[in-house]
């Protein structure tokens, strides 16, 4: 993950483009190993890893800032959990553009991630297709496609529906075939980053503009694990 504060800049035009940065892991992780090592694409072609000892100043240049890649280790787990005041706090900041709807317009603000974690604000982002068509919808301009978004999970709903359905999801359990069980905690407020490019997709500020105006900003639901196991796409899904 990266370890970066942005220093209070505010204008996201100049900031890197992480979207043009690819990472995978070496080998399939196993339960009681160690978690194996990441290989990671640089926008021009370069394969790095994540075992180089010049990795950080590879990636600040690349970035044309200075960031470091961090791991949770489980000494910093431990550490999260036993101590208070914490004292592993990353801080992350989130850029709000200058645009109607938004609960800030034209800065930055500071936000602490949930504690031992690098996640913004929850495990798990869940999103449906009604959310997407009832956008497009809205916006036929805009490209309202999965990757714009980065949800974990993608529901396809039935009957072809075109509705911010996730909204009446809170407060319930969404099982995900057999095994998997998902607790619905909140909206999934959505920021500049759905506008920028990435690969073929444009720029496009309209996208988040549509959110604003027509869900308060909110695309898909937040969601905690209350029951892990294997999920396969295709898998029926349900709300208990």
């Amino acid at each position: 993950m990266w370890n970066d504060k942005l220093a209070g800049a505010k204008n996201p035009r100049k900031w890197p483009q992480l979207f043009d940065f690819r990472a995978a892991l070496v080998d399939t992780p196993r339960p009681g190993a160690e978690v194996p090592a990441v290989r990671i694409s640089l926008p021009d072609g370069t394969m790095v890893s994540s075992e180089q000892s010049d990795l950080n100043q590879i990636l600040s240049r690349a970035l044309n800032r200075d960031v470091a890649l961090d791991a949770i280790e489980r000494s910093q787990r431990e550490v999260v959990e036993s101590t208070f005041p914490n004292p592993w706090t990353p801080t992350a900041e989130e850029y709000w553009p200058d645009m109607e709807g938004l609960d800030y317009r034209d800065t930055v603000t500071d936000f602490e991630p949930p504690e031992g974690t690098f996640f913004d604000c929850a495990v798990i982002h869940v999103l449906t297709t009604a959310t997407l068509d009832r956008l497009r919808e809205l916006y036929p301009e805009g490209r309202f496609e999965v990757r714009r978004f980065r949800p974990n999970v993608v529901v396809e709903t039935a009957d072809g529906a075109k509705d911010f359905v996730e909204n009446d999801w809170i407060g319930r359990t969404l099982a995900i075939g057999d095994a998997v069980r998902l607790k619905i905690t909140e909206p999934c407020p959505r920021c500049v980053m759905t506008t920028l490019p990435q690969g073929d997709l444009p720029k496009d500020p309209g996208i988040l503009r549509a959110a604003a105006q027509h869900n308060q900003v909110h695309v898909g639901v937040y969601a905690s694990v209350l029951r892990g196991g294997r999920a396969r796409r295709g898998d029926a899904v349900r709300l208990e």
